[in-house]
Formats: structure tokens, sequence, C-alpha cells
């Protein structure tokens, strides 16, 4: 088995990959999602911790309280895109560090004792795994429109009003639409980014 991917998956995943702006209204299904999560279950995370939680806002009561709280410019998109996701943290992921973690049962203790460390460790790696979702959904022939434009105190308070879950990121999910795509903005080369210590 070869490591490397072809040229032509490399674009479809990174270079040729771009955020959606507008989507069709082909429906997006629980099977499609699901492929998409067996893909980006693998992806690393701390101590295997995978912290990330999905809400998929499906039915129009639930999106009308999401867009409440969308900014303005962000608004009609995520309106009419056929699926919107929205990505948590899970500030209490190490009650499942038994079945994630098995080898060291005493895990789960450094971060009772840490709050801080515990949410800094939830957030970091959820974050992670908002970008392998991200490009999950492209491997599995849709498109996403990742977004922070949003009042994040508030869509806590409405989906997770038990306190255990922070949003980081709200997807929009589906197939590319007319004129869904921005020009590409400027990348840094690698000498700006890259040093040798």
């Amino acid at each position: 088995m070869s490591l490397l991917l072809d040229g032509t998956t490399q674009d479809l995943l990174f270079r040729a990959a771009r955020t959606a702006n507008t989507f069709t209204t082909d429906p997006v299904t629980d099977g499609q999602l699901k492929a998409v999560y067996d893909l980006i279950k693998y992806g690393p995370t701390e101590m295997n911790g995978q912290p990330l939680r999905i809400v998929l806002v499906r039915s129009p009561e639930a999106r009308e309280r999401l867009l409440e709280h969308m900014d303005d410019g962000n608004k009609t998109k995520t309106s009419a895109a056929p699926l919107v996701a929205i990505m948590a943290a899970d500030t209490n992921f190490h009650h499942e560090l038994h079945r994630t973690f098995p080898h060291a049962p005493t895990a789960r203790d450094k971060f009772d004792r840490h709050e801080a460390l515990r949410v800094g460790s939830a957030r970091l790696n959820a974050a992670l795994q908002v970008g392998y979702f991200i490009v999950g959904v492209r491997a599995a022939g849709l498109a996403a429109g990742p977004m922070v434009g949003f009042d994040a105190d508030g869509i806590n308070q409405t989906f997770f009003p038990d306190g255990e879950h922070q949003v980081l990121a709200v997807v929009n999910v589906g197939k590319p639409g007319a004129n869904a795509w921005f020009g590409r903005g400027p990348r840094l080369d690698y000498d700006d980014v890259v040093t040798t210590a």
C-alpha cells in the first residue's frame, strides 16, 4: 500500500478545495455524514480523547434558533444550506477515557484535578477534529462552509445549556451551488512559515 496520495486526490482535499458559500438543494443524508465521521474518527487527538461533539441542525425550528446567533453575513448561506453542523468541544471528554484510552486507567485523574487543562485540551483537540471534519466532507464528495462568525455564548446557551460543551465552529455542508467559490486567497510561502532550530 502506498502512503502517498495521488495528485488528483491531493487537489480534491487541499489545492483545488475551497470554502463553499452556496449549495444546491440536494439533501445531505445521515449515511453521508456517517461516512464522513467514519473517516475522521481516526484523526489523532491528545490521549485519543476525541472531544469533538457535532449537532446536525435538521429541523426548521433548530435552524431558526441557530440563525438568531449567526452574524449577519452568515445568515443567508446558513439558512439555505442543506445541512448545518454545530461543532463543539465536550469539556468533560475525559469521562470517556476509560473507553478511548483504556491502557492508562488513571489518565482521567489529571483532568479531574485541573479544569483549565481539561478545557484547554478539549478546545484544542476538538479544533483539530473540526479540521479533519472539513477534509472528510471533501473526501466524501461534498463541500464545507466553515464559519466562526456567530455569538458563541448564544449558541452555547441555546444548544448546550448543560454548560459542558463549547461551540467552536458552524459548518454548512452540501453539494456546491452556483458561484459557490470566492477567489483563492493568497497563501504564505514555506519560508514565511517554517524555520529550523
